[in-house]
């Protein structure tokens, strides 16, 4: 059988490597006392028709997308996959404005770029990133960097 060119080194399948890193953002929140719930739904739309969409986690409060998405092998941008980020934006966009909106990463350095893979993601695609989006690139070991769009936009670090 052929091996998929583009499964993460070293794993099962990409849908464990994402379920795995799911669990590792659940454990994260609850050592920061916010508890969770898997596959958290709720009804979201455009205008008055609704229909139930499944957040990676969330609560009465939050709602969390993750994602542990890396560089090509050849250092590149996983451009195909960067879709799904634009998607989950999307979905936080026509989320209820009384949540509070999370997107979670795992960070993927990239020599190259001097950049993780989100800082990359917020200096390309901010205009599609909501203001009431908090990005959080999680490193190995439990530290993160939290980003916001207005932040981002004050110190300089993306220009508008």
């Amino acid at each position: 059988m052929k091996k998929d060119n583009f499964q993460r080194i070293g794993s099962k399948s990409n849908s464990d490597v994402g379920k795995d890193f799911e669990l590792l953002a659940l454990k994260y929140f609850k050592n920061n006392n916010i508890e969770l719930q898997q596959k958290y739904k709720i009804k979201i739309g455009v205008e008055k028709y609704k229909k139930y969409h499944e957040f990676d986690l969330g609560n009465n409060d939050y709602l969390i997308e993750c994602k542990s998405m890396s560089w090509t092998k050849s250092d590149k941008v996983p451009s195909a996959k960067i879709h799904s980020w634009n998607e989950a934006m999307y979905y936080f966009n026509i989320a209820p404005k009384n949540y509070k909106k999370v997107f979670f990463v795992e960070m993927f350095y990239s020599q190259k770029r001097t950049k993780t893979l989100l800082q990359y993601y917020i200096e390309k695609y901010y205009h599609l990133i909501p203001d009431d989006v908090i990005l959080y690139d999680y490193y190995k070991g439990g530290n993160c960097d939290i980003y916001t769009i207005r932040e981002c936009v004050n110190k300089g670090i993306i220009k508008v």
